[in-house]
């Protein structure tokens, strides 16, 4: 993805986000679920529940800048086997995200036996 900044950090907000919500409503949820601080200059990603659009917010130190992307036919490959409410991302996973790889990639199988 080529953006006009360089994030600090890259903050992926696993749980579905009512798309009605604009700039203010999105720091809100950073600030209150995130824990985190909406002007510290990282990407903030957000999906709604159908997960064909997405949402990225940042702050550019002079304002809130809001990307937003719409999937005509795919979905976008969702994290749903994760347990923290947010996941931090490198920027190959956010490419592979916007691209339609699975950012988390298949979890490890530990067996007790065979058998």
């Amino acid at each position: 993805m080529k953006m006009f900044v360089q994030p600090s950090r890259i903050y992926l907000h696993r749980q579905f986000v009512d798309f009605r919500k604009s700039i203010n409503g999105l720091s809100v949820i950073i600030e209150s679920e995130m824990n985190l601080p909406a002007m510290s200059g990282a990407l903030f990603i957000f999906c709604n529940k159908a997960k064909d659009k997405l949402k990225i917010l940042y702050w550019d130190k002079t304002g809130f800048a809001l990307w937003y992307k719409r999937l005509e036919k795919d979905k976008f490959k969702w994290p749903s086997r994760i347990d923290e409410a947010c996941l931090e991302l490198n920027e190959q996973q956010l490419s592979w995200l916007l691209e339609g790889y699975d950012v988390i990639g298949h979890q490890a199988v530990n067996y007790q036996n065979i058998m």
